[in-house]
């Protein structure tokens, strides 16, 4: 199975509900809002995906100013296909979209926590955060 990663792929809405839906992630988004779901995709300035052929097996959705900090707001790997590197070419791809000084933060989902550290991440207490309604 050869992977391959993309930064220009034209995204199905439903296409994309289905990979979180075969992850973790799921749970605490929106699956059942498709128009959430478009303005997530949409609005994101950056957007990797990997393919299994034509099958969607994972994204990185970010924000990000490009040269100071990028918000990672979503890091999705199906289900099937984790522990095989995807979700760490996934970030090395993300940061290849910045310069090389600049930050990346996320908030790890709780079954995430012991991932991040693995990749460099480090832990900050001092975030803040807003619930939304989802």
């Amino acid at each position: 199975m050869a992977i391959k990663y993309r930064v220009d792929a034209v995204l199905d809405v439903h296409q994309v509900i289905e990979l979180y839906k075969c992850s973790t992630l799921g749970e605490r988004r929106p699956v059942n809002n498709p128009d959430v779901f478009r303005g997530m995709i949409d609005n994101a300035n950056i957007v990797i995906t990997a393919w299994d052929n034509e099958k969607l097996v994972g994204i990185a959705r970010a924000m990000s100013d490009l040269v100071y900090v990028t918000y990672l707001a979503d890091l999705v790997v199906h289900e099937n296909y984790q522990h095989q590197g995807i979700g760490k070419q996934l970030i090395e791809l993300t940061q290849a979209q910045t310069s090389p000084d600049c930050m990346m933060v996320l908030l790890a989902a709780p079954l995430a926590n012991d991932y991040y550290p693995k990749l460099g991440f480090t832990h900050n207490p001092r975030a803040w955060m807003l619930k939304s309604n989802y």
